[in-house]
C-alpha cells in the first residue's frame, strides 16, 4: 500500500489537489491523508469520504509543516510515502510515475518535476518558468543522471517507509534534510521528471520575495544537522553555476530584460537574507505562511 499526504492550511483550492489524486488510476492500493488545522478543510474531506473511502482527515495542530509531518510519520502505514501540498495539483499519472521509480531498490527518495502554472507572457510567470525549467529541472536531471545528491521539492516528493525517517528537525527544509538522510544511508535520490506537479507562483513582488526568501532561509541551518550537506541551493551556486544557463532561456528582447531583472531581484533577496541572519538575528521558523496572490 502507498500512503499519500496532502498538507494544507486554509487553502481555497485544496479540492484541486484532492481530485487530481482521487481521479488518477493509481495501480497500487493507497490511502490519501489530508493534513490541515482548519475546520473548512476537515469538512471538505468529510464530504469526499462519503464517496471515496481511501481519503481521511488528519488534524494538524497548526504548529508548522515539519511539526505536522513528525506526527504523521507515526501514523502512516504505506510502504512508500508520497507528499504534496494543498495549493498545487498533480498531473495525471504522476503518482504512478513516482511509484515506478522505487522499483530500483537503490533509490530511497524521489522528487517530482515542478511546473509553473503561471503564463510565460507575464513577468512572474516568466520568472517562475525560468527557475523551474532552466533551473530546478535542469539541475535535478543532471544530478540524477550522474547519481549525485539532489534536493527534492516539497511540492511533490516521496520516500521509502523503511525506518530511515522517524523524525525530522523543525527548523530546516524537510525536502532537503529527508533526501540527505537517505543519501547518508547509501541510497540514490531519484528524479521522476514525468511526475509533474503544477504550482502557481506569486503575482506580485512582495509575495514573490517573501516566498523565495523563506525557501532560501530554510536551508541556512542545514549544516547544524548535516555538517557535510552538499548544498545545491546557495548564493554561491547561483552566481558561479546559474549564470551559465539562464541566458539561453529568453526568446525575445522583453524576456532578456526580464531575465536581467530576475538577476537583480535574486541578488537583493540574498542580500536581504544575509542582513536578517547576521544583523537582525532573524532566522527560519517552522510555521504556516500564506502568499495571498497564489490563492486567487
Amino acid at each position: 500500500m502507498i500512503s499519500i499526504v496532502i498538507t494544507a492550511f486554509k487553502e481555497p483550492l485544496v479540492y484541486r489537489a484532492i481530485e487530481a489524486i482521487l481521479f488518477q488510476k493509481i495501480k497500487d492500493d493507497y490511502d490519501l491523508v489530508v493534513a490541515a488545522p482548519d475546520k473548512e478543510t476537515e469538512e471538505l474531506v468529510t464530504e469526499y469520504r462519503k464517496k471515496y473511502k481511501q481519503i481521511r482527515f488528519f488534524k494538524d495542530p497548526g504548529k508548522g509543516k515539519s511539526f505536522a509531518l513528525n506526527l504523521l510519520f507515526k501514523e502512516l502505514k504505506g510502504k512508500i510515502w508520497i507528499f504534496t501540498d494543498g495549493d498545487v495539483f498533480l498531473d495525471n499519472g504522476a503518482i504512478n510515475e513516482m511509484i515506478n521509480m522505487f522499483k530500483d531498490e537503490k533509490i530511497g527518495c524521489v522528487c517530482g518535476r515542478v511546473m509553473c502554472e503561471n503564463p510565460r507572457y507575464t513577468l512572474f510567470g516568466y520568472w517562475g518558468r525560468l527557475l523551474a525549467d532552466a533551473g530546478a529541472h535542469r539541475v535535478r536531471k543532471d544530478l540524477f543522471r550522474h547519481r549525485q545528491f539532489l534536493e527534492c521539492s516539497g511540492y511533490l516528493f516521496g520516500f521509502r517507509n523503511n525506518g530511515v525517517i522517524k523524525e525530522i528537525p523543525v527548523d530546516v527544509a524537510e525536502d532537503s534534510i529527508i533526501p540527505y538522510f537517505f543519501w547518508k544511508k547509501g541510497y540514490t535520490i531519484g528524479y521522476a521528471e514525468d511526475a509533474r506537479v503544477f504550482v502557481k507562483n506569486p503575482t506580485n513582488l512582495h509575495d514573490w520575495l517573501k516566498q523565495r526568501k523563506r525557501t532560501a532561509d530554510a536551508h541556512t541551518k542545514l549544516t547544524k544537522y548535516a555538517p557535510d550537506f552538499p548544498k545545491v541551493k546557495s548564493f554561491k551556486n547561483e552566481v558561479f553555476k546559474g549564470m551559465q544557463w539562464i541566458w539561453g532561456y529568453p526568446r525575445t528582447v522583453k524576456e532578456f530584460f526580464w531575465t536581467l531583472a530576475l538577476v537583480a531581484v535574486r541578488l537583493y533577496m540574498w542580500l536581504s537574507l544575509f542582513y536578517d541572519l547576521k544583523f537582525r538575528r532573524k532566522g527560519y521558523v517552522d510555521g504556516w505562511e500564506r502568499s495571498e496572490s497564489t490563492k486567487k
